[in-house]
């Protein structure tokens, strides 16, 4: 079973009232801004807006496994599956604190593409570098 540990970063949110909808629940578009935000945290640490590129998800799901309320502290987990010429599978897992259980998985697609042509372009090798050093450091719990 996969768990919050194995994950390279874990980015923390909480969750706000704003974020239910009638039904009392976390609405499921709010647990796409979720990963987003954590999928922002693993780029700063990449310093993936200081390159020649940008990113675009080309693809994402998420699997709902718990309802989240307000108020609860969600633990998001992110890490990079696989590397491809041009792009990355990343997962994430939510992890509600106040369940103390997995509220959602979830997976996305990241081209990298040229600033100044909006092509889809190699990732840079510095970019790729970096990946492989958080995700080993995690593998290693460094």
């Amino acid at each position: 079973m996969i768990e919050l540990k194995d994950y390279s970063v874990i980015y923390e949110q909480k969750v706000a009232w704003g974020d239910m909808d009638l039904f009392g629940h976390v609405n499921n578009v709010q647990y796409y801004r979720y990963m987003e935000s954590a999928r922002i945290c693993y780029f700063d640490e990449l310093n993936i807006f200081q390159q020649d590129v940008l990113t675009v998800v080309a693809s994402n799901q998420c699997k709902y496994l718990n309802p989240v309320f307000y108020p609860d502290q969600l633990k998001i987990g992110v890490r990079v599956e696989e590397l491809r010429n041009s792009a990355m599978r990343m997962s994430y897992l939510i992890w509600s604190v106040q369940q103390q259980k997995i509220a959602a998985t979830g997976e996305a697609v990241i081209v990298c593409v040229d600033k100044v042509n909006m092509q889809k372009t190699a990732m840079p090798e510095i970019i790729r570098q970096n990946i492989q050093q958080i995700e080993l450091r995690a593998q290693h719990n460094i």
